[in-house]
């Protein structure tokens, strides 16, 4: 009976999603909110986020700016970190696109001391920034919220839980 019930369950959920799915499908899609404006499509810069610098790369499209961040931690010695993410416009405040926009990211949070060496703990959460953005740069600030794998030393002890963790970020990138 229970075999009979997959497969059943399986068929429906199968001829639901075929149902729904359809390409381009605007009632999907959120509202693209910068596809009249004059940005550039790539930007590249520096920023921190937490306790780590890195170098950052933006992609503005249609529906929002995603980006990749690349550096060290500043504590200890100075692990690899790295965060991908993407920004949706909420609401515009002035010229160009300034304003706030809603995110996620997910990657390296922070960097902890493990007893023997510092490794860099993987997490992520979501965003609420403020964009300045422009053909010739975008400047963001943003306050966000998280979470971060467990992390646990080489005695087995927990140097670090599964807890909300705020994270506080700066970029300033130029247009290419």
């Amino acid at each position: 009976m229970v075999k009979i019930m997959n497969k059943v369950f399986s068929l429906l959920a199968l001829a639901l999603l075929a149902n729904n799915a359809s390409a381009q499908d605007s009632a999907f899609l959120p509202e693209a909110k910068l596809a009249d404006s004059s940005v550039k499509a790539l930007y590249a810069g520096a920023g921190f986020t937490q306790k780590m610098i890195h170098l950052n790369a933006e992609w503005a499209n249609p529906y929002g700016i995603a980006y990749a961040k690349a550096g060290a931690f500043l504590n200890g010695d100075k692990t690899f970190g790295g965060q991908l993410g993407f920004r949706y416009p909420v609401h515009f405040t002035g010229k160009d696109k300034n304003g706030y926009y809603l995110g996620a990211y997910a990657g390296h949070i922070e960097s902890k001391d493990t007893g023997a060496e510092y490794e860099s703990r993987l997490g992520g959460g979501v965003d609420l920034a403020y964009v300045m953005l422009s053909p010739e740069r975008i400047s963001t600030f943003s306050v966000g919220i998280g979470a971060g794998e467990k992390l646990t030393g080489q005695n087995g002890r927990t140097v670090a839980d599964t807890e909300p963790k705020l994270q506080f970020s700066y970029t300033l990138s130029i247009g290419l």
